[in-house]
């Protein structure tokens, strides 16, 4: 398979503080693909470089084979990659129709043509009995499948997911896996998500990278990572380790 994503020998400096150091990795066309570590591993600020935030101190970002560091946001948006947010800020007092058709309009000029792809993306994630109520009434599984719709409304290649699943209940994570999980079969659709939910990890991702002072610690499939030392020593602690 050939990389849509490329990561390069990719750094971030704060003042003095190396949030990302030297990191390497490929996203293949098609994968689920995950980045674990503890809080302060510098994962959000890799996605805020891919996602055209924050542009590198060093090292490339590319996007099916072309560079996209040094981009906008938007720029880089439009050329595929969509995100969502680790705190889901939806438009408060627009529907849940309403907020979809914002980021339908990226590649759609037309109101009608926004509103008949974000109805196809409300159904996918079970949201459309829903379209007409205010964002600012959703429960927070609701809130976080919207946050998913919104970026699904841009017609990405490459979806950043940041800790989509935090703060939902076993049987509510369950309900997003299967959602993801559909839409990786029937689009194709790539992902690179940031999660704590290893019962997420373990159910979603072909391919785990651990990162931890913001290098690269571990990589490789989820079963052989849980169990590097490195990683039970720096992250998951033995007791996560059956």
């Amino acid at each position: 398979m050939s990389a849509l994503l490329s990561v390069n020998n990719v750094s971030k400096r704060f003042r003095g503080l190396v949030a990302v150091d030297r990191l390497n990795f490929q996203v293949n066309q098609g994968d689920v693909f995950a980045v674990i570590g503890p809080n302060g591993a510098g994962k959000t600020t890799l996605f805020n470089m891919i996602a055209g935030v924050f542009s590198p101190d060093g090292g490339t970002i590319a996007l099916a084979d072309q560079r996209i560091n040094g981009l906008s946001p938007d720029q880089i948006c439009r050329r595929g990659v969509g995100r969502t947010f680790q705190i889901v800020r939806p438009f408060p007092a627009l529907s849940v129709e309403g907020n979809v058709i914002v980021a339908a309009l990226l590649h759609r000029h037309l109101v009608a043509d926004a509103r008949a792809h974000a109805g196809e993306v409300l159904r996918q994630l079970d949201l459309y009995d829903k379209r007409a109520q205010r964002a600012s009434g959703l429960t927070l599984p609701d809130r976080k499948r919207l946050e998913l719709a919104r970026a699904l409304a841009t017609d990405p290649k490459l979806l950043l997911l940041d800790e989509v699943m935090a703060g939902l209940r076993p049987t509510e994570t369950d309900r997003m896996v299967a959602i993801l999980k559909q839409l990786n079969r029937s689009r194709g659709l790539t992902i690179l998500l940031i999660e704590h939910v290893m019962r997420a990890v373990m159910a979603l991702a072909g391919r785990v990278l651990v990162m931890h002072h913001g290098a690269a610690i571990a990589e490789g499939a989820p079963d052989e990572v849980v169990r590097d030392r490195a990683v039970i020593d720096s992250y998951l602690g033995a007791e996560t380790v059956v």
